[in-house]
């Protein structure tokens, strides 16, 4: 009884540690709110790339366009210049009074930037689909889909969970077109000692200009594979010490 017993818990640590050597994602969360808006983003390191996800999570209709998720902020430890991947919608969001390319890519609308200077909070990286002084030229592939080459403007912002298109001012039920209500973007080029733990100062942007609503995500605890390691070893070492004790 207790040699089954060992073999059933060696072969639970056995998938904890296959789990972290397959290459699943393991991630980081940062969540903000204020007042109505609420915010998300992962960050998540996938195959060697870190992949962005940035959802817009309020249930309150979009109104006027400081309503509208436009950019995340964050800090990167030595700030490295990471290469624009891909930037693609999630699965189950769409877009409002637009399209996308083939694979729901929306990259021609949005820019990431390292080395920035003046980014809210101090910031020194940061992914946005409006210019707010600091993006020039869509960097992500893809069709520029609506607009001027040049990220500008709100056009492919993240609209609410819960935003009523037809509702609002003019510019946000039916002049621009929007994402509702996440996105996910894969960055590349990462330094070889690169852990999620370098990510700090996150922010999230609304609007058009830095003066438009921005506030800052909240981190919690989550843990690294690392911490799945250590876990399965001390599964393994305790069913044998039980088992060496019978």
């Amino acid at each position: 009884m207790f040699g089954k017993t060992r073999t059933t818990v060696h072969a639970l640590a056995l998938v904890l540690l296959l789990t972290v050597c397959s290459g699943h994602a393991f991630g980081l969360l940062f969540t903000g709110t204020s007042g109505n808006l609420a915010a998300s983003v992962e960050f998540e390191l996938v195959a060697g790339n870190l992949q962005v996800t940035l959802t817009n999570t309020s249930m309150a209709d979009v109104l006027v366009p400081s309503d509208v998720l436009t950019g995340v902020f964050f800090t990167l430890a030595g700030d490295p210049a990471l290469t624009s991947l891909s930037a693609v919608l999630t699965a189950g969001s769409t877009v409002f009074f637009g399209g996308t390319d083939p694979g729901n890519v929306v990259g021609g609308e949005w820019a990431y930037a390292s080395g920035l200077n003046g980014a809210p909070r101090g910031a020194n990286q940061g992914i946005s689909s409006s210019g707010l002084g600091l993006f020039g030229a869509a960097t992500f592939p893809g069709s520029n889909l609506q607009g001027p080459v040049a990220v500008n403007g709100m056009q492919y912002g993240l609209v609410s969970l819960g935003d009523n298109p037809a509702t609002g001012n003019a510019p946000v039920t039916g002049s621009n077109a929007f994402i509702h209500n996440s996105a996910v973007f894969t960055l590349g080029n990462l330094p070889t000692d690169f852990s999620l733990h370098d990510i700090s100062n996150v922010s999230f942007q609304y609007g058009t200009s830095l003066t438009e609503p921005n506030f800052p995500g909240d981190t919690p605890v989550v843990p690294e594979p690392a911490t799945f390691v250590l876990l399965g070893i001390g599964i393994a070492a305790f069913a044998t010490r039980r088992t060496r004790k019978t």
